[in-house]
């Protein structure tokens, strides 16, 4: 139809208006090289540097992350230092019959050493949540008659916000992932299996580091920490080694909001950028969000230009993301276009089922990537404008075959509802050609055909328009700087 020509018109401009937008951007500050890095390592250029001889654990969902949380703060001898979104003062790091509220626990940890948390300090327009005043409260209710000290960060661009989610223990343990302490929007603690709730169910990951590294994350929280309230920590020392994986701390930091860093860091967007134009066999994505045009100009080349024969793109999503659901599916319709029946590209998202039959969405809000089973990341960032160029986020990366194998099969033994045995012994092709896709494909069908769910995974159809889909995009293209 002529209408549906001039929409995708309209659409491709507008992305190359956006791209161009970035690309003046970075140049103004010399970040341009995060849109094309002068040369085709994996690793980002400048500091911090990869470090070696680092433990990472990858902590799959609030059942696994949460506790292991819990149990470093209360064993912390020096300090607890937290970033985050938002937190949530009863929230509950654990669900045993003696778990307590963050609360309690961060000021049972505050008697004995320091506390400090640096949540954003919420937006500034009650369109938004959470909003200045909601975060105002939370902070007076986690420092009223404790010792915690909780400060607020309003140093944003407009309709942007801190994003991050770390804790540092001792400068010896670090925690990075996309997980929040907070029920806001949803429970964060949630299982494997993912059964039925009567609050949206929630997948999300989190790591555990050890080792040099964790100088890096702590060292982050004072740069931050600093210029919020003017106190300067102590330099960490280097922490000794701990395990045999090579790792670099990446980040967005807008420009212009941080007197340590007026040029800002946007090298998350080029360690993506690195990872997927090198891409061989398989790109694998689970992400709250897929808007960023750059992100989906390499997706989209892969699959017109396949680099490999057996070369599939995965993406898992949310049913309906968060001020984002059509944005998204119609990204991911584009690049279905761009498949043109290949068979190459596949997205995905999950349900919780109960035995009314009638399944639950669960909320994808895990933010990792794993690249031919070599090149892994996961953080806080997600794959919009707002991560990659206006909130401040945190991503670790890491290139180890071993443990980007093991993290994928893991993840796809969950969403599969397989033994990890036998997905550990097929091909990764294999299992997205004649296990994903008929699974995903049988259980959209039976949700249009209004029959119960057999399967927990769920073929994600697209929606939208190829204009409509750039909602997300042109946000960020009015108000970052």
């Amino acid at each position: 139809m002529l209408i549906d020509r001039i929409d995708r018109v309209l659409g491709r401009a507008t992305e190359r208006a956006i791209r161009a937008h970035h690309l003046r951007r970075l140049r103004r500050v010399d970040w341009e090289q995060a849109l094309d890095p002068p040369d085709k390592g994996r690793w980002c250029a400048g500091e911090p540097q990869p470090r070696s001889r680092c433990s990472l654990e990858i902590l799959i969902d609030g059942e696994t992350a949460l506790p292991a949380m819990a149990e470093a703060i209360k064993a912390a001898k020096s300090h607890v230092h937290i970033t985050g979104w938002f937190a949530s003062p009863d929230f509950e790091l654990e669900r045993d019959c003696e778990a307590k509220p963050l609360r309690d626990v961060l000021a049972e940890a505050a008697e004995r050493i320091p506390v400090r948390i640096l949540l954003w300090a919420g937006s500034p327009a009650p369109v938004f949540s959470p909003t200045r005043r909601t975060v105002r409260r939370v902070r007076d209710r986690l420092c009223d008659a404790t010792r915690i000290r909780c400060e607020l960060d309003a140093r944003e661009h407009p309709l942007h916000c801190h994003h991050e989610k770390l804790i540092v223990i001792d400068d010896e343990i670090a925690f990075v992932g996309g997980i929040d302490l907070t029920e806001l929007g949803g429970d964060r603690f949630d299982r494997a299996q993912h059964p039925a709730r009567d609050k949206l169910g929630w997948h999300d990951i989190s790591s555990r580091l050890r080792g040099p590294i964790v100088a890096d994350v702590a060292e982050h929280f004072a740069v931050r920490w600093c210029e919020v309230t003017g106190e300067r920590l102590p330099a960490p020392a280097p922490p000794p080694p701990a395990g045999e994986h090579t790792l670099q701390l990446i980040r967005t930091v807008p420009q212009g909001i941080y007197d340590r860093l007026p040029r800002g860091d946007y090298r998350i967007l080029e360690a993506y950028l690195r990872a997927l134009r090198a891409a061989r066999r398989l790109i694998y994505i689970e992400n709250q969000f897929l808007w960023s045009p750059e992100v989906i100009e390499v997706l989209s080349d892969k699959l017109v230009r396949p680099p490999s024969k057996g070369f599939r793109l995965l993406v898992l999503l949310p049913v309906r993301a968060n001020n984002g659901a059509d944005v998204t599916r119609g990204q991911a319709g584009e690049l279905a276009n761009m498949d043109d029946g290949a068979g190459r590209f596949l997205a995905c998202s999950i349900y919780a089922q109960d035995d009314s039959g009638d399944p639950t969405p669960v909320y994808v809000h895990a933010k990792i990537c794993i690249v031919d089973d070599e090149w892994l990341t996961l953080g806080s960032a997600n794959l919009n404008e707002r991560s990659l160029f206006n909130d401040s986020e945190v991503n670790i990366v890491c290139n180890d075959v071993a443990l980007a194998t093991a993290t994928r099969e893991r993840l796809w033994a969950e969403h599969l509802e397989m033994p990890l045995d036998e997905v550990h012994e097929r091909d990764p092709t294999d299992l997205i050609d004649n296990v994903w896709c008929p699974i995903a494909v049988e259980q959209l069908r039976r949700r249009e055909n209004q029959q119960p769910l057999t399967h927990r995974l769920v073929r994600l159809p697209a929606v939208s328009r190829h204009s409509r889909r750039l909602l997300g995009p042109l946000e960020s293209f009015f108000v970052d700087g």
